[in-house]
This record gives structure tokens, C-alpha cells and sequence, in this order.
């Protein structure tokens, strides 16, 4: 409320007991010595000059008419600190504030008045519920009338705690009723779970489903503790506890009964969780809608691209959803923009399948994969796919609305007998083809969409976001993107190259400068139906291209001589260095012999010592060592005169030393020349000699075969007589 007012102002107010004119002011104050009040009276800051006079100066008449025009009813100007550190409900709050604003306009109703407080407080009450005072529609709501003893009351409340002003009786008795009580709290729990179990049940199903439960009477708790059974309550008491129930447990009984809605108007979602995203190309989302609207040949759907961090779009309209029409679409972005870092896409099959996979792979695109039923993590291209349906779609002729609700709007704009018998492209007026329509959404994206003012890109366009970025485009060989995004073969797209070819389908493709036993990743030309392309499984070079002579026109036998020719060529190039090797070891030293000598480097440096040994023996062994030794003395028996000295001198030689002067020649000794030369080496050792250190390991190698440890025994059993 302004307190001081120029001449012509006061004039203005047409006040009681006051001159209406601006010169009748100007002689009131002269007469009454205004002017000469250097409190209540000063010179006029600004244009014109002259005098204010405070409104103290008027007739107290006047000034009560004056406070009670300008001095309004309404909410204080800093109402944050109005909040207690007490929590109040809503309700509570709503009438403390109401009870302080009109606190604060008695204040300034009394200040200037010349009468005592209760004068003041007994025309303030009478002025407020006279209606003649201004009060803001809620507060009178809240506060219809009070006395003044009320109004006295409430300033000493105030100035101990204002947050005892605030009443809510309603919350007092929240809580308490009998069925939020009953039981414990057990059928309070019971009704939640049946509406979360069948939200469209009444209040006399519910009551009916309780008293199934529990009885035709529950358990309340009186004053006191005390426990007493009184009779299920009548419906309007179930009607009014499902009331509350339902609202106070909304969010959590929409998270159960209707999870859509849940999750497009209560689930936390939060802004700007993409706004480290700054540059194009950075991050792109990608989904997928059907198009609210018909072509001359059916319902298409409509993919679209948008680039986070500029906001531009691209779309293609697509017959069915399918892993081609995810691929054409990146084409058009990828030549529009260049290649994107990472791409966030849902669960979509035509998102998971192999072709698109393998798509953004050889991009080197990374790929997000948003969990499953949860679309608020693409919000951005959510939100430009509804935009896009309400924007451009209600555009376009075949327009069948948004949802049911809308379809039967439109077709209700004609009666029924004007439809009878009418199929849905003359109900609708379906107009486009799937072309036409493609051409109207880049239409609409290119002039329209990215030249739009976006709060989120801070009131600028797409457009100019791109046009200012200073981001280095990725650009890829239209030819090469082609060949990328053309059809691979049915399954994993590999194939086996055999003596026949590759198998695609019922055909073969010929290849002869790829061998068979090679498997092999195949595209399909999409512009020769008798052309295939072959790229490696491991690191998908490309290995070259495979021809069929029906589908390319071309003679089978003229095709299979040239390719025959090409492998030829290729089996020759090969042939060339293997060949140098073969005759090289032709000439050189056997296989075994090579071999033989990497066995001799492996051997250990180390003699094994002989291990302890008894004799084993078996009847049958017996029989046998009998026979054997048997057969061998028998010719000795058997000798005589000149045969036997001959037998005599010749086992002398064999058992006497050699002659250290005679060179042994052992080349061909025989097994008994062999022991001897054993036994020698062993005296040899147990005298402290040292022998030759190749007779050394010969020893060790020939102490472990049978032939010493026959001979052995023999020599154990019959000394120097053995029998040669």
C-alpha cells in the first residue's frame, strides 16, 4: 500500500470529508498547515516537483477508507520463511498461512489509526466480514468470519509459535478408522492387495470378499486398549476407506495395476542425464513406431534416428519392421551426417538380428542395448516419435488418429449409411503412397522439425547447432556402405566352399581363386542376381566374387573352364615354393636320419645306476629255463677227442682279455663278446680304474637289456665254462 500521495492523487481517491480536486487539496493543506509538517509532508522526487503528504495527515474517516481500498488480504511476500521446521500437512499449512496474512494486514490496517486496539481490532473484524475489505478468494474459503477475541488469540499465538496456527482436523483422525484398525491392521492389508489384484472391484465386492475373509466381525481397539468385536461395517464405510486407500497408495497401486502408466507419468526419470553429450555424432537413438496413417497399400511403420546432441532426425517408412529397414535407415544418416560413435537401440528382433549386428560392427558403431520394457532410457527419440505423429502425421491424407477414441471421431464424421459397404482408404481418404509419404516426413524433417526452436538446445534450432558444431564428420564410400548393408545369405550368412562352389539357395556360385574347405561370409549383389560377394570369416577381408552361369547368362561349361583355369593359376602360384622344398629333401639325408639326430640332442647327460633285482619265477618259467639250459649242455655231453679241445680252446679265447695292443673291432660282436666286454669294464671300475666315458654309458644302457642279465645268470651259474 503507497502511504504517501501527491496532491493530485489524494484528489484521485474521492475520499470522505476531502476536496475531489487537486486545487481543494492544495488550499486544505495550506489551511491546515500540511506543508509545515516536516514528518508527515515532503518535496516530490522526480519529474514536476511539488509536495507528498503521508496519509497520517488525512481525516481518520479517510484514512480507514484508504486502508480499507488499498490494503489487501492475501499471502505474505516471503512465504518460504513461513515454513516451520514442524512438518504440517497441506491442510494445516493452507490455514496457518491464511490466519498470518490476515495478521499481517491487521498490522498494517492499525498502523496510522487514532483509535485504541480495541477500536481497531472491532472495525478490522466488522470491515472483514462486512466483505468491504479486499481478501483473496482461498483465504476467505479457509477463514469465512472470526471475532475479535479470535483475532487476539491468533496474535498471541503468533508471536510464540505462528505453526500453531495451522490446523488440520482431518489429519487428526487419519489413520483411525475402524477398517484401517481392524484386525491389527490385517484387513486394511487385505483390501490393498485386492484392488492391486483386481483394481476394478467395487466397494460392495470388497466388503463381500472381507466378511469371506474374516468373518461378519472384526477386532477394534477402543479407548483404554481395549479389544472389542464389533459387525462388519456397512458399504458407504468400505466406500470411503477405498477412497483413501486409493490415494494414498496411488503410486504403488499404478506400478501394479497399470505399469505403462506408471512408467510414462510417475516413474523418476529426471533431466538432462544426456547433457555431457554436446557434439553431433557422439550419440544416436533409433526406434521404431507404426505410423498413424494409411497408404494406398496398407499401414507402414516409420523408423527414426535422432542425433542427441543437435536433435536432428531422419526417418524411413518401412512396410514391416525388419532388419533391412533399420539398415536403410542408418544409410540415410550416415550420408546425411557421417558415422556416429555409439547408437542406443531397445530389444526390438530387428535390432538384435544378425544383419544388424554385423552392420554396425564392420561401422565400428558401438551398439546400447536398453533394458528390456523400460522406454523411458530412449526418451529423446520417444518424445520425437510422438512429436513426429502429431505433427507431420495429422498432416498427411489417410490420417486414422492416434488412438481408438480418435479413429472413431473420424469415422463418425460420416453416418453410417454414407459408409456402408466403404473399405478404410475411402472412410480415411488414403491418398499417398509409401513414396509420397517418405517424401512428405523429409519434407517435414528438413524444413520444419530442424529449423524449430528447442528449450533443451537453450531457444536454438537443430540446425544451427549443426551448423556451428566444430565436429570432424566420419564419412563412408557410398559404394562400400552399399555393399555393407546388401542382403547376406539365409542363416549366418556362411558358406563352405566345396569342388561345386558355394551353395546359396538351390544355386551354386563358382569362385576358383578361393579353394575349397575355405568358409566364407556372402553378400548378395543387389544388383546381379547371378553375383555373390565373399568376405572372410575371421577378419572380413574381401576374398572375391562367385558367379551362377544360369542366373548371370552365361554357358556353364564356358563359366567352369575359366574358373577352373583361375584355380589352376592359383594351385600353381602356390605349388611353386612347396616344390623347392620337396627336391631339396630328395637329395639330402633321410627323414629318419634328420630325425634320429634331434632324438641323440634330446637325450639326458645323465647314466642311470642299476637297480636292485630278484629273480622272478613261475612254474612254467622253471620248465622252460630247464629246457633252455638243457638244450644248451647237451652238445657239450656229447663231444669227445679232437671236438672237444676245439670246444676247449675256442671258449678259452672267448673268456680270456684281449691283448691291449689289439685294437677291439665292434662292429659285429656277438652277444658273448658283448658280456665279456661288460665284465671287463666292471672289474675295470671295481679296481678304481676310470674307464673311457662312452664305455661308461654303454655299460649303464647295456646292464638294463635282457641279454646282460641272461647271460648273467648263465655266467653266476657256470662261471668261465659257459657254453658257446
Amino acid at each position: 500500500m503507497k502511504e504517501w500521495l501527491t496532491a493530485q492523487e489524494i484528489a484521485a481517491e474521492c475520499l470522505p470529508l476531502l476536496p475531489s480536486t487537486k486545487r481543494g487539496i492544495n488550499d486544505l493543506a495550506e489551511r491546515e498547515g500540511w506543508n509545515r509538517d516536516v514528518f508527515r509532508a515532503r518535496e516530490r522526487r522526480g519529474r514536476g516537483g511539488g509536495m507528498e503528504f503521508n496519509i497520517g495527515l488525512l481525516p481518520s474517516v479517510a484514512q480507514v477508507a484508504y486502508r480499507q481500498r488499498h490494503i489487501p488480504v492475501g499471502p505474505l511476500p516471503e512465504p518460504s520463511k513461513l515454513q516451520s521446521e514442524t512438518a504440517l500437512s497441506g491442510r494445516a499449512a493452507l490455514e496457518r498461512d491464511a490466519r498470518l496474512a490476515i495478521l499481517r494486514a491487521y498490522e498494517a490496517f492499525e498502523r496510522g489509526q487514532r483509535l485504541n486496539r480495541q477500536g481497531c481490532e472491532a472495525l478490522f473484524v466488522s470491515k472483514y466480514q462486512a466483505g468491504t475489505l479486499r481478501v483473496e478468494p482461498w483465504i476467505r474459503d479457509l477463514v469465512p468470519a472470526f471475532s475479535r477475541r479470535t483475532l487476539a488469540r491468533w496474535r498471541a499465538a503468533a508471536e510464540e509459535d505462528r505453526n500453531s496456527l495451522g490446523v488440520d482436523r482431518g489429519a487428526a483422525r487419519k489413520g483411525t478408522g475402524t477398517l484401517e484398525t481392524a484386525n491389527g491392521g490385517a484387513v486394511r492389508a487385505w483390501m490393498l492387495g485386492l484392488v492391486a489384484h483386481q483394481p476394478h472391484l467395487s466397494a460392495d465386492q470388497v466388503r463381500t470378499l472381507c466378511r469371506a475373509e474374516f468373518g461378519d466381525t472384526i477386532e477394534v481397539v477402543r479407548g483404554g486398549g481395549v479389544i472389542e468385536a464389533v459387525a462388519m461395517p456397512p458399504l458407504r464405510t468400505f466406500q470411503q476407506a477405498l477412497k483413501g486407500l486409493k490415494s494414498t497408495h496411488q503410486v504403488v497401486l499404478t506400478q501394479l495395476t497399470d505399469p505403462d502408466r506408471f512408467r510414462s507419468t510417475m516413474k523418476l526419470a529426471g533431466r538432462g542425464t544426456l547433457r555431457h553429450v554436446t557434439e553431433p555424432n557422439v550419440f544416436w537413438q533409433i526406434d521404431a513406431s507404426p505410423i498413424d496413417a494409411l497408404c494406398t497399400d496398407g499401414r507402414h511403420s516409420i523408423y527414426v534416428c535422432i542425433d542427441i546432441a543437435s536433435r536432428r532426425v531422419v526417418t524411413y517408412v518401412t512396410k514391416t519392421p525388419r532388419a533391412a529397414a533399420v539398415g536403410l535407415l542408418l544409410r540415410r544418416a550416415i550420408l546425411a551426417w557421417g558415422v556416429p560413435g555409439e547408437i542406443k537401440i531397445d530389444n526390438g528382433s530387428d535390432f538384435k538380428a544378425r544383419a544388424t549386428q554385423r552392420l554396425l560392427a564392420s561401422l565400428g558403431i558401438e551398439v546400447a542395448f536398453s533394458d528390456a520394457f523400460s522406454p523411458e532410457q530412449k526418451g529423446f527419440i520417444e518424445r520425437v516419435i510422438n512429436t513426429f505423429q502429431h505433427d507431420a502425421v495429422t498432416l498427411v491424407p489417410g490420417f486414422i488418429g492416434h488412438s481408438v477414441s480418435d479413429r472413431k471421431a473420424i469415422e463418425s464424421r460420416r453416418s453410417f449409411a454414407q459408409r456402408l459397404g466403404e473399405d478404410d482408404a475411402k472412410t480415411f481418404a488414403v491418398q499417398c503412397t509409401a513414396a509420397e509419404m517418405q517424401a512428405h516426413f523429409d519434407a517435414w524433417a528438413e524444413l520444419r522439425y530442424q529449423h524449430r526452436e528447442h528449450d533443451s538446445l537453450g531457444k536454438r534450432t537443430p540446425f544451427a547447432v549443426a551448423a556451428d558444431a566444430a565436429h570432424t564428420i566420419r564419412r563412408v564410400d557410398e559404394r562400400a556402405l552399399d555393399l555393407l548393408l546388401a542382403p547376406m545369405a539365409a542363416g549366418d550368412g556362411t558358406r563352405i566352399v566345396t569342388k561345386l562352389g558355394v551353395r546359396v539357395g538351390n544355386a551354386h556360385f563358382l569362385c576358383g581363386s578361393i579353394l575349397p574347405g575355405t568358409r566364407v561370409f556372402v553378400r548378395h549383389d543387389p544388383q546381379d542376381l547371378g553375383r555373390v560377394f565373399l568376405f572372410g570369416t575371421e577378419d572380413g577381408d574381401f576374398l572375391g566374387e562367385a558367379s551362377n552361369p544360369d542366373l548371370s547368362g552365361i554357358a556353364p561349361d564356358v563359366m567352369v573352364r575359366a574358373q577352373r583355369a583361375l584355380q589352376t593359376e592359383r594351385l600353381a602360384s602356390e605349388k611353386v615354393a612347396i616344390e623347392a622344398v620337396r627336391r631339396e629333401l630328395r637329395k639330402g639325408r633321410s627323414l629318419i636320419d634328420r630325425a634320429r639326430e634331434v632324438w641323440l640332442r634330446d637325450q639326458p647327460n645323465v647314466v642311470a645306476m642299476p637297480r636292485p633285482e630278484v629273480e622272478h619265477s613261475t612254474p612254467d618259467i622253471a620248465a622252460a629255463l630247464q629246457a633252455a639250459t638243457g638244450r644248451d649242455q647237451a652238445p657239450v655231453a656229447q663231444l669227445s677227442g679232437r671236438a672237444a679241445e676245439t670246444h676247449a680252446r675256442l671258449l678259452a679265447e672267448a673268456v680270456a682279455p684281449p691283448a691291449e695292443n689289439v685294437r677291439r673291432i665292434r662292429t659285429h660282436e656277438t652277444p658273448h663278446l658283448r658280456f665279456r666286454r661288460a665284465l671287463d669294464l666292471e672289474g675295470r671300475i671295481a679296481a678304481g680304474e676310470a674307464p673311457d666315458t662312452n664305455d661308461v654309458i654303454w655299460l649303464g644302457g647295456y646292464q638294463t637289456g635282457p641279454e646282460y642279465r641272461a647271460l648273467r645268470k648263465f655266467h653266476e651259474q657256470f662261471g668261465s665254462d659257459m657254453s658257446l
